[in-house]
């Protein structure tokens, strides 16, 4: 069900990157890279810093050029395409707004380059400043605008000029996390009423997860996974891409026993059934468990110990208001880490079991890249 490395199954690209490789001094940045957009479709690039995510973008817009493999867009090869005549619009974490031009001049900015007539780009900067909540905005200055409202307005000047494809390089970085995800929806939203296809780097998987229609997680230059945000979530290719989206417990196991599409796996922390297997997995394969933070329920005290359950002590619990996390310690093994909601948990220090749901529980091969 992993999908790492896999193309978009999509045969109707809009945008198509093909075993795209760059280097600087001998360095690559990219190595043999390879993905689809459809129209409207968000593609997110999701990676940490140094993975190779704004140089794919700079690929994209032609701002740079690849060193081996192919862009292509409507079907047709754009390497030797100037940034100017690929009609692709971009946005940047900083605003890159025109200190000097009021709101109107920022967004008009694209039209006028247009040659548009001064109605038509009147009109088009109305509807643009209505559609990202700004209405009536046209003549306030640049600096009297909060961070959100520059970012807003930086999105009205790249969807001004309609532009073919969207690329947006970490576009809330600059904001605080509650803003940033207050406008998250507001962004999501914005773009499908455009329609534009999209592509959003980011480092926040929670961002991306968010937005995203397809989510590529890059790596060293490579693609990690890609694949809908909801497979690349329950189904990490490896012990990278599951830590990199915040699955801390992770379980080394051996595969004691498959039937038809689940697998009995044993562990240090005991033995887990009716855990989803992978294609290739056999009986006496090292396989490591992936417990997703949502996996556990409290059971009553002194419960009897069985499959698919954990005893230890509870080391930390932290209320976070739709849930509580709390930190355990089993007998064996490194502590794991849990989200319950509405459970009343004893104090720190107390002697707990937890059963785990099979469904939450996600298998990676051992010879996976780690």
């Amino acid at each position: 069900m992993a999908t790492s490395g896999a193309r978009a199954p999509v045969s109707d690209a809009l945008l198509e990157v093909r075993d795209v490789a760059k280097a600087y001094d001998g360095t690559p940045a990219l190595r043999g890279v390879s993905l689809r957009a459809t129209q409207g479709a968000i593609v997110c690039l999701l990676g940490p810093s140094g993975c190779g995510k704004t140089t794919l973008l700079r690929l994209v817009a032609g701002i740079e050029r690849a060193d081996s493999g192919s862009i292509r867009f409507e079907g047709r090869a754009i390497d030797d395409l100037p940034p100017h005549r690929r009609g692709f619009g971009l946005m940047f974490q900083d605003y890159a707004l025109f200190p000097h031009r009021d709101v109107a001049g920022n967004v008009a900015f694209g039209l006028r380059m247009q040659g548009l007539p001064r109605q038509c780009v009147a009109e088009r900067v109305a509807a643009m400043l209505d559609l990202v909540g700004l209405a009536g905005y046209e003549r306030r200055r640049v600096f009297e605008l909060s961070g959100g409202e520059r970012q807003r307005v930086a999105l009205a000047r790249s969807l001004a000029p309609s532009p073919r494809l969207l690329m947006l390089d970490e576009p809330l970085g600059a904001l605080d996390r509650t803003l940033r995800e207050r406008l998250l929806d507001e962004l999501r939203t914005i773009l499908r009423r455009v329609g534009v296809t999209s592509l959003y780097v980011t480092h926040d998987q929670a961002e991306a997860f968010a937005l995203a229609d397809w989510l590529v997680l890059l790596r060293d230059g490579r693609i990690a996974q890609q694949g809908s945000p909801e497979q690349v979530y329950h189904w990490p290719s490896s012990p990278f891409v599951a830590r990199f989206l915040g699955h801390a417990n992770l379980v080394e196991g051996r595969v004691a026993g498959v039937e038809d599409t689940t697998a009995v796996v044993d562990t240090a922390l005991g033995r887990f059934t009716g855990v989803a297997s992978l294609p290739g997995v056999a009986r006496g394969s090292a396989v490591v468990l992936v417990l997703r933070p949502e996996a556990a329920a409290l059971l009553p005290a002194a419960s009897p110990a069985g499959p698919n359950r954990i005893a230890g002590t509870l080391a930390e619990r932290s209320f976070r208001g739709s849930y509580t996390q709390l930190t355990l310690r089993p007998a064996a093994g490194p502590p794991l880490v849990f989200e319950l909601g509405g459970a009343e948990l004893p104090p720190a220090g107390a002697a707990v079991t937890l059963e785990l749901r099979p469904g939450a529980i996600s298998m990676i091969p051992t010879s996976e890249n780690t």
